[in-house]
């Protein structure tokens, strides 16, 4: 599936780059985390101001860890600016101290780990071969990718910093395919994941029908779908927030976008736990996002120090 510039071109190839600088809290990158599962890379985790191993604490995953905090690191000079959103939440008394872990992706196994893999089988036969053999490299990595943060990320963060809260689950947010990958994340570990964002969530449509590289990312983006209708938790127990702006790619997202709220309706989820948002005046991009990011992770994520 195609990606933004300011996502694909961001690699996690070396840890060489310098770390963020961030004005709130402090910024740690792991190099080393082993993993059995999948290859490793730098994973950049801010510590809210005043943290201490032991206190109750909530934790959200992001995708694109390179992109979410100092935008005079990032390649294209923007970011999320991610740990101000978290900031403001926690100093609003609205969330428990939030570490959060930018997992960085990596270059040329991105469309490989952020395409959703069990997805695969509601794909048609020719869009499923041609994704495996192009986008993926041969090899589908998806499912690798969230076990390396299930099994091997969340356990050294506990290591670390003791148990999290046992009365929030594990926040998951992602821009484009961060946005899809972060709704797999949510369907395949249901008891890990208590709340997915996907902000510019990539939905590709019927209009972008101008080659057969268009067509197999509608098929694609159809078999997600298809997986969704039998894999989506019900409702209770999770929150979803899915959002598109109008401009550029997002103004492709459209026809998706309204069949997936129809499908989030149709599995029992109303405007209190699950929605969908359109930003007009907005794409597909770090600046954008970063304006909306506190407003999705406070509706994912609902509960304050005393809950």
């Amino acid at each position: 599936m195609s990606s933004p510039p300011s996502l694909a071109q961001s690699s996690a190839a070396s840890g060489a780059a310098p770390l963020a600088q961030v004005e709130t809290g402090t910024l740690e990158r792991w190099l080393d985390l082993p993993s059995r599962h999948a290859p490793t890379r730098p994973v950049d985790v801010w510590i809210p101001p005043g943290f201490k191993a032991g206190q109750p604490y909530r934790v959200l995953c992001m995708h694109d860890g390179q992109m979410l905090f100092d935008p005079r690191t990032t390649w294209n000079r923007q970011a999320w600016r991610a740990h101000e959103a978290v900031h403001g939440l926690v100093q609003s008394g609205r969330w428990l101290p939030t570490l959060v872990l930018g997992i960085w992706n990596r270059e040329h196994q991105r469309y490989a780990e952020y395409y959703p893999e069990k997805a695969l089988a509601f794909a048609p036969a020719g869009a499923r071969d041609a994704y495996v053999k192009g986008e993926a490299q041969g090899r589908p990595l998806a499912d690798a990718y969230l076990r390396l943060i299930v099994e091997d990320l969340l356990p050294r963060v506990e290591a670390r910093w003791g148990p999290r809260s046992a009365e929030h689950g594990v926040m998951v947010a992602g821009a484009s395919m961060g946005g899809l990958i972060s709704l797999y994340a949510l369907c395949e570990y249901p008891q890990v994941f208590s709340g997915a964002a996907g902000l510019s969530t990539h939905w590709v449509s019927v209009a972008a029908s101008r080659s057969e590289l268009d067509k197999r990312q509608q098929d694609l983006s159809r078999a997600f779908l298809a997986y969704l209708e039998q894999h989506l938790p019900r409702a209770g127990r999770h929150r979803i927030w899915v959002d598109r702006g109008d401009d550029a790619l997002d103004s492709l997202y459209e026809p998706g976008l309204r069949q997936f709220e129809a499908l989030l309706r149709a599995r029992g989820y109303g405007p209190a736990d699950g929605t969908v948002r359109v930003y007009a005046g907005t794409g597909h991009n770090e600046t954008d996002w970063s304006k909306r990011l506190a407003q999705a992770l406070a509706f994912i994520g609902p509960g304050g120090a005393g809950a």
